[in-house]
C-alpha cells in the first residue's frame, strides 16, 4: 500500500510554501503524483437590489475575480518552482470534491487570529466530512518539512480511528518509532478489550510495524490536550487519530479531542472519518 495522488491544498499566506515542501517531500518518498488547487473563493453578484441595478455591482465583481486570478499565478509560480511537477489548479470548487480523487489531502490549520480566513479557507473537518478520504492537516505556525518517522497513533477502538489508521500505513510501516496511545481507555463490548491498543497494534505488527502500546488518563486536561502533550514527550512528528468519534454538533456544544486538535495543534495530524 502506498500513496499515488496526493492533494495540496494552497492559498497566498505565507504557511503556504511550508505546505509545499512538505507535499513536494511526501510525494517523492511514495513516488506520488503531487497536484495543488487553490480555491478562488469568489462570491457572485445578486441578482436583485431593490430599487439598485446588480449591473452597477460588476466592476467590484470583476476586481475580487482579478485579485483571486492574481494570486492564484503567484501560487502557481511558487509550487511549481518548489514541486517542480503539475501546476496549480484555480478553480471555484469545493476541495472536497477534489480529495475525492486523492490518497491523502494535505490542508493547512485555520489561524484563529486571522477572522479573515474563515471566509477565504477551506475548513479542514468539513473536508475530511465530506470527502471520504483522509486529511493531513498542517500547522499555520512552525515548519513541518518531513513527518512521519516518530508517529503517536491516538486510538479509540473507534470506527475513525480504525479508518485513520489503515489511511496511515504507508507512514507508519515506514516510520522508525509508532506509539498506540490510549486516553481514560474502558473495556467496553465492541470496543477497547482486555488490554486497550494491543488488537490493534497486533494488526500493525502483521504489516510489519513495531508499535508500543501505552495507556494513560487525560486527568485536569481535555483528551486532545492529553494527546499533544504525550506527543511532545515523545518528539513525535505526526499525531494519527479518528475525526468526530462523537457528532460534530456534540463536539461543537461540548467540546473533543478533533475541535481541539483542529483549534491547538503543535504538530501535523493525519486524519479520517
Amino acid at each position: 500500500m502506498s500513496y499515488k495522488d496526493l492533494l495540496v491544498v494552497l492559498d497566498a499566506s505565507a504557511p503556504a510554501r511550508g505546505r509545499i515542501d512538505l507535499a513536494t517531500a511526501l510525494a517523492e518518498r511514495f513516488a506520488a503524483h503531487l497536484v495543488g488547487l487553490y480555491p478562488m473563493q469568489i462570491p457572485e453578484r445578486p441578482r436583485e437590489l431593490g430599487y439598485f441595478d446588480p449591473a452597477m455591482l460588476d466592476p467590484f465583481f470583476a476586481e475580487a475575480r482579478e485579485r483571486a486570478r492574481n494570486a492564484a499565478d503567484k501560487v502557481r509560480e511558487q509550487f511549481e518552482s518548489v514541486a517542480k511537477l503539475r501546476g496549480v489548479s484555480a478553480a471555484e470548487a469545493d476541495p472536497a470534491l477534489h480529495a475525492r480523487y486523492a490518497d491523502l489531502t494535505i490542508l493547512g490549520q485555520l489561524d484563529p487570529d486571522r477572522g479573515e480566513t474563515e471566509m477565504i479557507r477551506p475548513r479542514p473537518e468539513q473536508v475530511t466530512l465530506t470527502s471520504g478520504r483522509p486529511i493531513l492537516v498542517v500547522p499555520y505556525a512552525g515548519r513541518f518539512e518531513n513527518i512521519g518517522r516518530r508517529i503517536v497513533v491516538g486510538w479509540s477502538a473507534t470506527r475513525e480511528a480504525a479508518r485513520a489508521v489503515n489511511d496511515a500505513m504507508p507512514l507508519l510501516t515506514t516510520a522508525d518509532m509508532v506509539t498506540v496511545l490510549t486516553i481514560d481507555a474502558r473495556e467496553r463490548p465492541g470496543g477497547h478489550g482486555e488490554l486497550p491498543g494491543a488488537d490493534i497494534s497486533r494488526h500493525l505488527a502483521r504489516h510489519g510495524v513495531k508499535a508500543t502500546i501505552e495507556q494513560t488518563v487525560s486527568a485536569d486536561l481535555s483528551v486532545g490536550d492529553a494527546l499533544l502533550s504525550r506527543a511532545a514527550d515523545l518528539g513525535a512528528d505526526l499525531l494519527v487519530m479518528g475525526a468526530y468519534g462523537h457528532s460534530r454538533m456534540r463536539e461543537l456544544l461540548l467540546g473533543g479531542a478533533t475541535r481541539t486538535l483542529l483549534r491547538s495543534m503543535t504538530l501535523p495530524v493525519l486524519m479520517s472519518h
